[in-house]
């Protein structure tokens, strides 16, 4: 009799659950930090009392720039990620731009100095670490102020052509991947492609300012590669 008491007060051990791990959520805001490598284009067109006078011609630049941002994005459906965000580059992507007058050819150094965009993305989830995305919005570029010399002969420029801010859009796309290694880390890479309204520049005498009857009307557009850190507030919450 006592055999069976005692097996029947011996009972198996509570089992406890194992602690859940930390659920990894993309809703949340970011800021982000990188450089890349750019390339714009403009095409350029000579005018002598708003009348066109040359054909129109090509050219730009190239260079590197550092870019800071920060956005908000939220996991919806499981797989999708939609957000906005803000970026604003440093940049030094100049070019020798030329610019014909009345059948001379005159050119001078063109630079980007900086830009901003505004946007929102779209994107899904490959795995729950991984992202790819499109993005699209609005976006302004600033050029410095440029001198016109004519390319045949070595003497001071003849005009000058104001600092000037382009408006228009933008798309893009790129990936987003947790690196592992510290929570909140992510590797971004997007390419870009910015599209500027065409503006009309009139053309000043260099050293005086004075006016003169000449212009062009540029459309620039912006081609750019681009790599960041993020870092998420609330990755591994």
């Amino acid at each position: 009799m006592a055999a069976p008491a005692v097996a029947a007060d011996m009972r198996a051990p509570a089992m406890k659950a194992p602690p859940m791990g930390p659920v990894m959520s993309w809703t949340g805001c970011y800021l982000s930090g990188g450089g890349g490598y750019g390339m714009w284009n403009q095409d350029v067109t000579s005018l002598n009392n708003n009348v066109r006078t040359d054909n129109d011609v090509t050219n730009g630049g190239r260079g590197w720039f550092g870019t800071v941002g920060g956005g908000c994005d939220l996991q919806v459906s499981g797989s999708w990620v939609v957000g906005i965000f803000a970026d604003y580059d440093f940049t030094d992507i100049d070019g020798d731009a030329s610019v014909p007058l009345s059948g001379s050819s005159y050119a001078g150094n063109e630079k980007m100095r900086s830009a901003w965009s505004v946007g929102g993305r779209i994107g899904y989830l490959i795995t729950p670490s991984v992202l790819t995305y499109f993005s699209g919005g609005f976006t302004e570029a600033r050029f410095n102020s440029w001198n016109l010399t004519p390319t045949t002969v070595t003497t001071p420029p003849d005009f000058t052509i104001g600092s000037h801010t382009y408006s228009g859009w933008f798309l893009g796309g790129g990936y987003e991947y947790n690196l592992n290694w510290l929570p909140g880390l992510f590797w971004k890479t997007e390419y870009r492609f910015a599209q500027f309204e065409t503006d009309h520049l009139p053309l000043v005498v260099y050293g005086t300012g004075a006016a003169t009857t000449r212009s062009i009307d540029s459309a620039k557009y912006v081609q750019s590669i681009r790599s960041q850190l993020v870092w998420r507030f609330n990755w591994g919450r």
